[in-house]
């Protein structure tokens, strides 16, 4: 008999090969658990990446594409993380409904604790008193409705200032680089509601808040093989470090600013974001444990920062594709400007109180979000117990994805012209983006959903009514519309991989 080291070499090469298919064995085996349950279906693992391979630089595509194999609720191993993909209504709804409590939570990952200050803002963190008072705060003091509100009047002033931008850009018949021009205006919007201040270029912030959502939403190896975290092979520790560093440094001195400005002055007489904050500074956080939490400046920063993001990228994304839907479809956009005409007239821009009686611009907001959700994947949550689910065992720990970008391209809710931009389809439904409708979430739902989401409505439909209203769109370069590149780019959203280009004509008689 041959000792191992004198194994021939065919049966050397067998070797590898055994040990994964033992591995691929194991990790069917697996698939059932102690309990006799099994755990919902999924293609094999392989060994240490386990499922990792499978995503590709598209994951939303990458799983519609595993879950129309596998089912609507599909299990993966990231890693050593468990993870269920979720890809139906009927899905969604157990998951953040039926047993919404259950995976209420956020997994922790290196891009939270750099970007949220340790989970310390409220998209992050983890579910338990802490969040519960960090999401009231948010929602009373930044993101009601009375909040909101008092922020119309700079919001007109800003879209004021963009539509003469671009009306001379239309007297010279120029190409608008309508990509650029959005993000410069959310900007400035944002920059005002939150810091009180006007957009400083020296800051880079745009880049930075756009790099950090990438990175919260890439699949990072260290996340899921920890004893690979130290390799940093694909360079994410690395990237994260240094823009934690640039976007700590810039909040930083913007926070400063507003110190040194409000001393001796009572912060109450201020309402941009930051005096908001430091007026509830030092002061206990309402907790109904026996920790002694107070707001400090870790907290304004993580705060700062989820809303920084929140209301940037986010609307950016739903603009740019919305316009570029309309630019697709110009019959889509004839009914749109028609109903504007109606409502509003020729003679003035639209206003925010006219923004409840444009239902057909609710239905292009609300085909556009089917088909370019804000979150692709949502958030990721993680279970808190084990569950069982439409008998299929879902363990303590396990990570939980939810595809709405599949949902919202799903034949089988949508019809077969489910990838076709119609936003007739809405006609006499009740679906809204609430929440409420499982076969419509771009911004959650449950205890997670988006508290920022009126903000975010209110601001995307006020931008593209006025755009759509002022101007008539054309592509440029004699383009036609099969010609529009309509790739994205993945991140915790999936913005445009092409800025948008179109010339527009002047509509109004004023």
């Amino acid at each position: 008999m041959l000792p191992s080291s004198s194994l021939p070499f065919p049966s050397l090469l067998l070797l590898p090969l055994l040990f994964l298919l033992s591995a691929l064995f194991l990790s069917l085996c697996l698939r059932r658990t102690k309990h006799g349950l099994k755990q919902p279906p999924g293609p094999p693992a392989w060994p240490v990446i386990g499922n990792l391979h499978q995503l590709g630089t598209l994951p939303h595509r990458s799983l519609q594409s595993l879950a129309k194999r596998y089912g609507p609720i599909m299990s993966l191993r990231l890693g050593q993380v468990p993870a269920v993909v979720v890809s139906s209504p009927e899905a969604a709804e157990l998951f953040l409904r039926t047993h919404d409590v259950v995976f209420a939570s956020r997994p922790r990952t290196q891009a939270s604790e750099f970007l949220s200050y340790g989970s310390k803002g409220m998209v992050f963190s983890e579910y338990g008193p802490y969040w519960r008072d960090m999401r009231k705060l948010c929602t009373l003091q930044l993101v009601s409705s009375s909040k909101l509100e008092t922020f119309a009047p700079l919001r007109r002033e800003e879209l004021g200032q963009l539509v003469k931008s671009i009306e001379k850009s239309a007297a010279a018949s120029e190409v608008v680089d309508l990509t650029g021009k959005v993000e410069r205006l959310v900007e400035d919007i944002m920059y005002k509601m939150i810091f009180g201040r006007n957009r400083d270029d020296r800051f880079g912030l745009k880049g930075l808040i756009h790099e950090a959502l990438n990175l919260v939403g890439a699949f990072n190896i260290a996340d899921f093989v920890p004893f690979l975290a130290p390799f940093d092979i694909q360079g994410l520790t690395r990237k994260l470090k240094r823009n934690y560093k640039a976007l700590e440094d810039v909040l930083d001195k913007i926070v400063m600013e507003h110190e040194n400005t409000s001393k001796g002055q009572n912060l109450q007489h201020h309402n941009d974001f930051i005096h908001i904050l430091l007026s509830l500074m030092h002061q206990p956080v309402d907790l109904q444990d026996d920790q002694d939490h107070v707001i400090d400046k870790a907290n304004i920063k993580a705060i700062l920062s989820d809303m920084v993001g929140g209301a940037t990228d986010t609307s950016i994304v739903v603009i740019e594709w919305a316009l570029s839907e309309l630019l697709r479809h110009p019959r889509v956009m004839k009914n749109l400007q028609n109903e504007l005409q109606n409502v509003v007239g020729m003679t003035r821009m639209v206003e925010e109180s006219d923004l409840a009686k444009l239902s057909y611009l609710d239905m292009v907001i609300k085909e556009t979000l089917r088909l370019y959700p804000v979150a692709p994947l949502l958030v990721p949550r993680e279970s808190m117990e084990d569950v069982t689910i439409n008998g299929c065992y879902i363990r303590k720990k396990t990570r939980v994805i939810v595809n709405v970008w599949a949902i919202g391209r799903d034949s089988k809710v949508w019809s077969e012209n489910a990838h076709m931009f119609h936003p007739e389809r809405f006609v006499d439904s009740n679906i809204d983006v609430r929440g409420h409708d499982f076969q419509l979430l771009p911004f959650g739902s449950g205890r997670r959903g988006c508290p920022g989401m009126n903000l975010g409505m209110t601001s995307v439909k006020f931008v593209l009514a006025q755009l759509v209203h002022c101007f008539s769109w054309e592509l440029p370069y004699g383009m036609s519309s099969s010609d529009l590149d309509m790739n994205e780019e993945f991140g915790l959203s999936i913005p445009r991989a092409k800025h948008l280009l179109a010339v527009p004509t002047y509509r109004l008689h004023t």
